[in-house]
Formats: C-alpha cells, sequence, structure tokens
C-alpha cells in the first residue's frame, strides 16, 4: 500500500492493555502473542513526545530523576495509539503500538543504554 494510509498501517496490534498502578507499569499484549511489561520509569524517560525527542536528530533529552515516576491513567488516542498521564504531570507523549511493540522488544538494550547516557552525564534516577 502506497500514499498516506500507509503511514499509518499497524504491523502488531494490542489485544490487551493493563495498567498496573501499583506496581507502577503497564502491560501490553500483541496480537501475535508477545507480552511486554513496561515500568512506567522506561516509558517515560524514553517518551515519545518532542520534549523527550526533541524536534530532529541528537535533540534527545536526557530525562533523570524518574525512578518513583507512576502512572495515573492511559487514554486511547483514535486506533493506533496511547495516551500516558505520568504523575509528574507529563502527559504529551502519543505512544503508537509500533513504538511500544519495538520498545518491548528492545527495552532491556534501550534500558542499558539510558543508565549509560545517565551515568556517563553525572545524572541520577532519584529525584533531586
Amino acid at each position: 500500500m502506497n500514499g498516506p494510509a500507509s503511514e499509518f498501517s499497524v504491523a502488531h496490534w494490542p489485544t490487551e492493555i493493563r495498567l498496573k498502578k501499583a506496581e507502577k507499569a503497564l502491560e501490553v499484549d500483541f496480537d501475535d502473542g508477545s507480552s511486554f511489561l513496561f515500568p512506567a520509569e522506561l516509558l517515560r524517560v524514553e517518551s515519545p513526545s518532542a520534549e523527550v525527542q526533541g524536534h530532529g536528530p541528537g535533540q534527545k533529552q536526557t530525562v533523570s530523576g524518574r525512578r518513583h515516576v507512576g502512572i495515573m491513567e492511559i487514554e486511547p488516542v483514535g486506533n493506533y495509539a496511547i495516551c500516558i498521564k505520568f504523575d509528574d504531570l507529563h502527559d504529551t507523549g502519543i505512544y503508537t503500538w509500533d513504538f511500544l511493540y519495538r520498545l518491548g522488544q528492545t527495552k532491556d538494550e534501550v534500558w542499558q543504554a539510558y543508565l549509560a547516557e545517565l551515568e556517563q552525564k553525572g545524572l541520577s534516577r532519584d529525584p533531586h
């Protein structure tokens, strides 16, 4: 499929999304049988928002001090994504199904890169 419609094609659809407030996590099951448990901290520091990602290559911000961040609620965005409202009041990231699936597949590597970046910049997961 070519054209604008292909931009919105989704390779993997969630079959269930569970907000685990006590665990500060989001669990997402996909139609291919994959299931991912995302800590709120990981979702927050990797937020697809412009505030975190910047407006171009090389502009990504390192978000520190979010060890204890929780998720207040999730809201659907059309039929392709969710918006996550964190208890630090960040709520501008649109988490598409493809973004969540890719993050689920690479979350260990992404997490290790995040920890290395914090260390390199002298930042901490703990609030200041």
